[in-house]
């Protein structure tokens, strides 16, 4: 065997080597997920299937500032766990909104029947509260699970277009007024230019985000 033959030899196993280092360098640098937290006693979260974490940090920033959020593993799969939600419509709209407009796969999960003694006080958990609008009325527009309506609205009214649940279904929010005139005239406005839209009872209606992320 010639020394060209050793060196090139060598050369290809110094490689091989360096490759192999390099794929057990990635397998070791990646960081464990940790376990998704149950649900504590009265509360209700939302899992939403995100398998890499800029996937997380995109639902991050659709949900709600005060909303907490985690990055887990769940089964087979990574999630982004979202805690707080004490009322189960309000994360069952959360979830529909992200798996039919977003496109983001979520379920609701439920705290088992509490068996503590009643001497035992629960642990605090800060909540995630939605918003009632108050007095007024609101112009909702149902955008049929289409994302691009509500950049269409922005461009259309000027405003910035919120997500809002009414009747247990979610809705975009174009204007909330107490002025049934200015309510009736942008209902006519929309209207004219093909949105669907109405005019309800603003204290019926439920603020879920002040503005809704577009992509």
């Amino acid at each position: 065997m010639t020394r060209e033959t050793i060196q090139f030899i060598l050369q290809i196993v110094s490689i091989a080597m360096a490759a192999l280092a390099g794929v057990f360098d990635s397998v070791y640098a990646q960081p464990i997920t940790p376990q998704c937290q149950p649900p504590q006693n009265g509360e209700y979260i939302l899992l939403v299937l995100s398998r890499i974490r800029k996937n997380h940090e995109q639902v991050q920033r659709i949900l709600p500032d005060s909303a907490k959020t985690d990055f887990c593993q769940y089964l087979e799969d990574r999630v982004t766990r979202v805690g707080g939600f004490r009322g189960i419509n309000d994360a069952k709209d959360w979830a529909r909104y992200l798996d039919q407009v977003v496109g983001y796969s979520a379920f609701v999960v439920q705290s088992p029947p509490s068996s503590q003694p009643n001497n035992i006080q629960p642990t605090t958990i800060p909540s995630y509260t939605p918003q009632g609008l108050g007095d007024g009325y609101a112009v909702l527009v149902d955008y049929f699970n289409q994302p691009e309506v509500a950049s269409r609205l922005e461009q259309l009214l000027g405003v910035n277009v919120g997500l809002v649940s009414y009747a247990q279904r979610p809705y975009l929010l174009t204007v909330h007024t107490t002025s049934e005139t200015q309510a009736n005239s942008i209902l006519r406005r929309l209207s004219a230019e093909g949105f669907w839209a109405m005019v309800v009872d603003s204290r019926r209606v439920t603020l879920l985000k002040r503005k809704v992320v577009r992509f």
